[in-house]
């Protein structure tokens, strides 16, 4: 079932206790369906699409405290008083300052392959390809996908970010982007950061004493760099509860490349 919801997007299946997935940058919850099938033999799954990524709405502002209000007020308007909470990278810094803002909202958190520190990023190798695309010359998605070819060459990389592109209804044979990428540009090193880290625009999350005393299991790829021992300093100092775990012959996309792996670990934290 699909939900244009003003607040967020949503797709849920299921029944159950509620259990929230949020998706990283660039991506949106047709990127969880295949595990959303999967726990929803156990939960009442909603797949959220965060803001500015993809049938979410479209706003300026795209900062940390923006989006975890964002979830804050749409399990607010659906009476979700308690959830199991799913977050990979961007989505997973939304998940981890959702749960310290509302402990009382998190029974369980699982973080996919990001820590709550500061990263480097070269994604304007991305956005600005992806910009600078004339939409109302194309002919077709393999027609962008050529014209990309050239910035980007991963072809596993162009085939998600085209994922976002689509026919624009309200225009004959046009095109549209569902993501915000003036937005996201525009904020990438706020996403990429985090409050607390340096980013003296998040003040207020900011807290150098934060804690979250909520069970946490934090999964990492074992071919991923983002989750190393600067990170588990970082997680050890503001987690109560900790759990780790790494998925053999996964990298950042780790939920994707090794699905059945990541959802047997997700299921025995949740003691299903």
């Amino acid at each position: 079932m699909e939900n244009n919801n003003p607040a967020l997007n949503y797709v849920r299946i299921g029944e159950g206790e509620p259990l929230i997935i949020l998706h990283g940058l660039f991506g949106s919850s047709k990127n969880w369906q295949s595990l959303s099938n999967v726990f929803s033999k156990h939960f009442d799954v909603l797949a959220l699409d965060l803001r500015n990524h993809g049938e979410s709405f479209h706003n300026d502002m795209m900062d940390y405290p923006s989006m975890v209000n964002d979830v804050y007020q749409l399990l607010s308007q659906l009476g979700i008083k308690s959830c199991r909470l799913v977050g990979h990278s961007m989505g997973g810094k939304v998940a981890m300052l959702l749960a310290s803002k509302y402990p009382q909202l998190v029974s369980q958190l699982v973080v996919a392959d990001i820590a709550p520190i500061a990263y480097e990023h070269n994604y304007d190798n991305l956005i600005d390809p992806i910009m600078a695309l004339k939409l109302d010359e194309l002919e077709s998605r393999g027609a962008a996908d050529k014209v990309l070819q050239a910035d980007i060459e991963e072809t596993q990389v162009r085939q998600f970010l085209l994922q976002s592109l689509v026919r624009d209804s309200s225009e004959s044979d046009g095109w549209r982007w569902k993501n915000n990428w003036s937005a996201i540009k525009q904020h990438i090193d706020e996403i990429t950061g985090f409050p607390g880290s340096g980013d003296t625009t998040l003040n207020s999350l900011q807290s150098t004493v934060w804690k979250v005393n909520i069970p946490t299991l934090f999964i990492s790829g074992e071919r991923s760099n983002y989750v190393e021992k600067k990170g588990k300093v970082v997680i050890h100092g503001h987690f109560e509860q900790p759990h780790f775990k790494v998925l053999m012959n996964a990298n950042h996309w780790l939920h994707a490349e090794q699905p059945k792996q990541f959802s047997q670990a997700v299921l025995n934290f949740f003691g299903v």
